[in-house]
């Protein structure tokens, strides 16, 4: 992977939006605290709705944000949602309501769903050969596994000397300091094939027609919907099961955080090398299949009485759910990419966006309210079910002998 760092753009792009991730990290743990602090046991509630709220930004805004990146510079696009986040980020530590963080957290989503997909599109262009783009892919992948990993790491260092409303300002630096970095980049511009049709086929209809034609981003679309069933139980209920369930100080969400990340980030490192020999087939389903299997366990584990062995259960849980999660998310650019052209891949990753967000939108909120009106071990065995058919349905769904992604050349 260390070829990638050879391409100065790429360089300076993963690590602005690594800092910024990062950022965003610490105020997934500053707004778990929040929510407890204002909720207490009904936190659970309050985060799903609150990410509930995300994911409706991120499917309704995701849409717009495609059309609205064929008329404005990349780069541009990219430092405004920047500084747009690191302005609302700094309202968040005067939160005193429960309505002050929905609004709060859709107008901070809003703007990141238009950051994603124009950095998503851009990552094509600057690696045309298949190889490199699967190393890049796992790099960005690894960017995203900071904000799991990193930041509840160095969210529990900051917490033994300051309180969690000063998390809130590390995110505002993150913003600035990816909008610094994208800054001084050059990004590349619409290619040859992206000709005065480009608009009508970059169309955010066209990416979900796209989705919908082809059975390997079906089956795709079915295993985002298996990862967000397992992934809404670590962010929606990570707060309640720690300080609740087990009587486990505030630092110690960041430490259950940090398996997930740890679990995502070395599967993400693993990858590359694994996808050489095996089809993406191969590798993501297992996976998917991995994931009911772990919530039964944390039924389980959220159905005894805590003893010695809860915490490294638990620990343990979270580790596995973000291995599977990233062998199943990490291969899904290269589907996308062997799908699409080179003029469609903004709107086909700008769809995958929209629908993947779709899935969280429904297993957040189901998250949160089961565990405040049922207990966690309902919300496991309830989200195990989803993960198990979505699982299935991609099984059904994606033809045993689909091809690998097509390498592209440039245009």
């Amino acid at each position: 992977m260390l070829s990638l760092w050879r391409n100065r753009t790429y360089r300076r792009l993963f690590t602005g939006h690594a800092v910024a991730l990062t950022g965003t990290g610490l105020a997934t743990v500053a707004l778990s605290l929040l929510a407890y602090d204002l909720a207490g046991d009904r936190a659970s509630a309050v985060l799903g709705t609150a990410l509930a709220i995300k994911m409706i930004a991120y499917v309704a805004i995701a849409p717009v944000a495609c059309a609205a990146a064929r008329r404005i510079p990349r780069r541009t696009l990219l430092i405004a949602t920047d500084l747009v986040r690191a302005a609302i980020a700094l309202c968040l530590p005067f939160v005193t309501e429960i309505w002050q963080i929905h609004l709060l957290i859709f107008l901070l989503q809003s703007a990141s769903a238009a950051f994603t997909p124009a950095f998503q599109a851009t990552i094509p262009a600057l690696f045309p050969a298949e190889r490199d783009y699967t190393r890049a892919l796992s790099m960005t992948r690894l960017a995203y596994d900071l904000e799991s990993l990193f930041s509840p790491a160095l969210a529990a260092a900051l917490l033994t000397l300051v309180s969690y409303d000063w998390l809130f300002a590390g995110t505002t630096l993150g913003f600035l300091a990816s909008a610094a970095l994208i800054l001084s980049t050059v990004l590349p511009g619409p290619g040859p094939a992206a000709d005065r049709n480009a608009a009508v086929r970059a169309g955010a209809s066209h990416g979900v027609r796209l989705f919908w034609s082809a059975p390997r981003l079906r089956a795709l679309l079915a295993l985002h919907l298996a990862v967000a069933a397992a992934g809404a139980i670590v962010f929606v209920n990570t707060v309640v099961l720690v300080q609740g369930h087990l009587g486990r100080p505030a630092s110690a969400v960041s430490l259950a955080l940090g398996a997930y990340g740890a679990g995502s980030m070395l599967t993400a490192l693993l990858l590359p090398r694994l996808l050489r020999r095996f089809a993406d087939r191969a590798v993501m389903l297992p996976a998917a299949f991995a994931l009911p299997v772990v919530l039964a366990g944390v039924g389980a584990l959220t159905s005894a009485a805590p003893g010695p062995w809860s915490w490294p259960a638990l620990l343990t849980a979270w580790a596995a759910i973000g291995a599977a999660g990233s062998a199943v998310l990490t291969p899904g650019g290269r589907l996308i990419r062997g799908c699409a052209s080179d003029a469609e891949l903004p709107a086909a990753f700008a769809a995958q966006f929209s629908l993947s967000h779709g899935c969280w939108l429904l297993t957040y909120p189901l998250a949160g309210w089961l565990a405040a009106g049922a207990g966690l071990p309902v919300t496991a065995a309830v989200l195990g079910a989803v993960s198990l058919g979505a699982a299935t349905a991609a099984l059904l769904v994606w033809p045993t002998a689909a091809p690998r992604p097509a390498v592209r050349q440039p245009a």
